[in-house]
Order: structure tokens, then C-alpha cells, then sequence
């Protein structure tokens, strides 16, 4: 547990250091694959069915709030249907207003659900998407998952349909109760939207609570009233067929991605879980405090040292040991003018020449 600590936290420090060039990568990644996803569900506009177009697009989503992404995706979208009809593109234009209105009056800031909800059908996880919205946003994401649900389905259904509703046989009233049939009738797409609000719902009750372990709890109760609600709705409507085992196996893989989106961002350590109550004059507080779990990451510097190193610093060292045995500069006058009398001695050459008795006379006139 301490190595898979050690390594959440250099990714943290890497994340940090670099989110600056992380977040517009990310958003390109998620732009890219959204704008491909809607192409090659429809694609009937030569125009817009273009790497290149898809490539600027996400260029210029990558820099700009998520919102512009689920704007731009919304034009694709209805480009696409109106090279199907005229009253494809109409009916797409109301139904995507529709949307719009209820994301901006209940879930403003939250358009990346939405964005992510086709993306998590394509790739054929979509549990992941109420569980890890749930887990890392607010109850508000059901808005968004909900109108992505809605999109998903019936821009399938669109595709399908792209021959009958070309056809000069059918009148206006004929394709607008066609396409209406296919939104309304959808019972597959309205058992999806029921199983995705319940469980964002019970997720993020779970989790708010205040016992241990609730980010865990909540994942697993998430899978299972996932499973619940589709077995059961598959049950009870003659439309609906749910294969079991592609049901639990995408639930069980959901399951495991959101274990590791809970360590990643939550990680609470609850061994050191701390209980705190204090009041004021009109309130009792009860706290409970979970530390997160960290450890301290050690910095390894490997210094490679080679012979031609060692002989540069043998070297710089025996040249500054030179300029150390310099010779001390002289002293002033001045400045021994406070310290003792120091005799030096003559050289043992003129030792025999000196004159004894004369220096002894020349020390007792000093006395």
C-alpha cells in the first residue's frame, strides 16, 4: 500500500507541475473522440466528415471552456441531419433546444457529463459514467447524463432511419411522427435514462455520508442498483431485452475504473480518523476528520562519476593547495606594536661569529 501511496503522490506533483499542458491535452483527447463519435454515427455532411475539420475543432475546444465543446457538438449534429432532411435537422434543433434550456437552468458547468456519456456507450463501459460522475461531481450530473442518454439514442436511431426519412414518398407530418416515434417509443433509451439517475442519485447519497469506507460503499451500491434497475425494467417491458452476462461484466469493470478514480481522488486514510465537538452560543458541532493518505516520496539523484572526473578534482585540488601555503603578507608596525617581542634566531652558519658578552651587556641596559 505504501508503494501505490508513493506513486499517487509523484502523480500529483507531476499533475501539478504540468497542468498547464495536461488540461488542454485532455480536453483535445475528449473533443477529438466526441466530434469522431458524432461522425461516424451520421457523417451524411461531405463537409464536416473531415479528419482535418475534426483535428481544428478540437483545437479550438482545447483552450476554451467545455461548454463550447457541447455547442460545437450540437452544430455537427444538427449539420449532419439536415444532409439527411430538412425536418430531421428541424426535429434535432428543437429536441438539442430543449436540452439546452434544462443544462443551463439545472446543470450550468457540468457539460463535460454530457460530452462523456456517448464516449462511455462507444467504448461499452456505460456504468462508469453514473458512478464516476456521482463520485466526482454533485447530484446535479444527472441532468447532463440524462440529456446525453437522450442524444446517444436517438442519433442511433437517426442513422438507422437516415434512408427511410430521404425518401421523397414520405410527407413532412409522416418524418416529424417518425421521428418522433423514435424518441418517444424508445423504451431502451428511457430504461438507460431511469437506471442512470437512479444510481447517480443513490451514489451521491452513499457517498456524502459520514461512516467509513463510504466512497466504497457507494461504488458498490452503485453497480448493483445498476444492475438492478435493468434487469428488473427488461422484465417488466416486452421492448426491452438486457443480456445478463455483457451487463455484469460492464458493471464489474465500471466498477473496478471507479475504485481507481476513488484512490486517486479521495484516498481517505481512516486508520487516523478524528472525532472533534465543540459549540458556541447557539450551536453544538460534531466533526469528523479523515486525513488523506500520504506518504513522504524520497528523491533519488544518481551522480555517475568517471576517471577523467576524479583526475579533474585531483587536479583542483593540488592547485588550490598551492595558493593555501602561500606566503603570509608582512604586518605592519602598527600592528605589532601590541604583541611580544619575538627574537629570531640567526642562521647556525653565523652562529660562531656572534659576540656573546656584547649582547648580554646591551640586555642589562635594557633592564
Amino acid at each position: 500500500m505504501g508503494v501505490l501511496l508513493e506513486i499517487k503522490q509523484k502523480l500529483k506533483n507531476f499533475y501539478s507541475r504540468y497542468e498547464f499542458y495536461f488540461m488542454p491535452l485532455f480536453k483535445f483527447g475528449i473533443g477529438f473522440a466526441y466530434f469522431y463519435w458524432i461522425t461516424q454515427n451520421l457523417g451524411f455532411m461531405q463537409q464536416l466528415n473531415n479528419i482535418y475539420v475534426l483535428l481544428i475543432l478540437s483545437l479550438i475546444c482545447c483552450i476554451l471552456p467545455p461548454g463550447v465543446m457541447v455547442f460545437v457538438g450540437f452544430v455537427l449534429m444538427v449539420g449532419h441531419a439536415y444532409a439527411i432532411s430538412l425536418e430531421a435537422a428541424a426535429f434535432l434543433f428543437v429536441l438539442i433546444l430543449f436540452l439546452s434550456i434544462a443544462l443551463l437552468r439545472f446543470g450550468s458547468g457540468q457539460g463535460m457529463v454530457l460530452v462523456c456519456t456517448p464516449l462511455a456507450f462507444s467504448i461499452g463501459l456505460p456504468p462508469l459514467l453514473p458512478i464516476g460522475s456521482s463520485l466526482l461531481g454533485s447530484v446535479l450530473a444527472a441532468f447532463p447524463a440524462s440529456a446525453g442518454v437522450i442524444l446517444y439514442y436517438f442519433i442511433r436511431d437517426l442513422s438507422a432511419k437516415a434512408e427511410t426519412l430521404r425518401s421523397s414518398g414520405l410527407e413532412i407530418l409522416d418524418k416529424v411522427r417518425l421521428l418522433a416515434d423514435s424518441l418517444i417509443q424508445n423504451w431502451p433509451m428511457w430504461l438507460t435514462l431511469i437506471a442512470f439517475v437512479v444510481t447517480i442519485l443513490l451514489v451521491n447519497l452513499v457517498r456524502t455520508r459520514s461512516f467509513d469506507h463510504s466512497w466504497k460503499v457507494a461504488i458498490f451500491a452503485g453497480g448493483i442498483c445498476y444492475i438492478l434497475v435493468m434487469v428488473g425494467g427488461s422484465s417488466l417491458l416486452d421492448n426491452v431485452t438486457v443480456s445478463i452476462r455483457p451487463l455484469l461484466v460492464q458493471t464489474a469493470l465500471s466498477m473496478l475504473i471507479s475504485f481507481v478514480l476513488e484512490f486517486l481522488f479521495f484516498g481517505g486514510d481512516y486508520t487516523r480518523t478524528e472525532r472533534l465537538e465543540y459549540e458556541d452560543d447557539d450551536y453544538y458541532y460534531y466533526v469528523k476528520a479523515v486525513p488523506k493518505a500520504a506518504v513522504a516520496t524520497t528523491n533519488r539523484n544518481i551522480k555517475r562519476i568517471t576517471s577523467q572526473q576524479v583526475e579533474d578534482r585531483r587536479i583542483e585540488e593540488e592547485s588550490s593547495g598551492r595558493r593555501k601555503r602561500r606566503p603570509a603578507r608582512k604586518k605592519s608596525g602598527r600592528e605589532n606594536s601590541n604583541k611580544k617581542t619575538v627574537i629570531e634566531m640567526e642562521p647556525e652558519a653565523d652562529v660562531a661569529n656572534v659576540d656573546f658578552e656584547k649582547k648580554l651587556e646591551e640586555s642589562l641596559k635594557d633592564l
